[in-house]
């Protein structure tokens, strides 16, 4: 598979730049500086350490960019990394999808910049990779990554039990989706022109209720 084009993103403040190996120090100072606000949604690994190394994180990053399987990238605001976003399992074909994850620095959130390069990342796969279909998968807990596929008007899609490892266990998640055909002018036009579909991303009752009493292991 060739590599993905690794491209620069941009919608008035916000910014979305290919991850670069010397990004590591100022991600790393960022890390560590929202630890207690990113650690509850961190992935792990079953058994691993919780040690931050960014600068092994960057190199698999971009390894898997060289592959064509994945667009990482930092999310930038007035110059200053904010955040990081990474399109990964990125295939073509006759699956022809993707998988957005994102993370922002505690002092920027709700100023939008997450929806924004959410929006932009999911408008370059649909329009220029011509990408079928994207899909966010976030934990019942996290309300702020909930809002912003609320506010995109991604589709529910069913919960996902133990799902991924996060922080020390696997965690449930909720699943959403997005296929090109609902936004025939973007994600992002859609949602500043206040089309995005209100109640797309509500999770029924049943599975909020299941989301409160986690799988365990033996639970038949």
């Amino acid at each position: 598979m060739p590599s993905a084009v690794l491209p620069i993103l941009r919608d008035g403040e916000v910014v979305l730049r290919p991850i670069r190996s010397r990004d590591a120090k100022p991600l790393e100072r960022s890390l560590l500086d929202n630890r207690a606000w990113l650690r509850q949604w961190e992935a792990t690994y079953p058994g691993g350490g919780t040690a931050i190394d960014v600068k092994a994180s960057i190199r698999n990053l971009l390894a898997h960019a060289r592959a064509g399987t994945a667009l990482p990238f930092v999310i930038e605001v007035d110059g200053e990394i904010v955040g990081q976003l990474n399109v990964s399992s990125i295939t073509h074909g006759s699956l022809s999808s993707a998988t957005i994850g994102y993370w922002v620095s505690q002092h920027v959130a709700g100023r939008g910049i997450t929806p924004t390069a959410v929006a932009l990342a999911t408008d370059y796969c649909f329009l220029v990779l011509r990408l079928h279909r994207m899909e966010i998968c976030i934990r019942p807990e996290n309300g702020p990554s909930l809002r912003v596929v609320e506010k995109l008007g991604f589709r529910y899609e069913g919960l996902r039990r133990r799902f991924i490892h996060i922080n020390g266990d696997w965690r449930d998640h909720f699943a959403f989706g997005l296929v090109a055909e609902e936004v025939p002018r973007g994600v992002l036009s859609r949602w500043r022109d206040g089309r995005a579909p209100q109640d797309a991303a509500r999770v029924p009752e049943a599975d909020q209720v299941a989301a409160v009493h986690p799988l365990r292991v033996g639970d038949r």
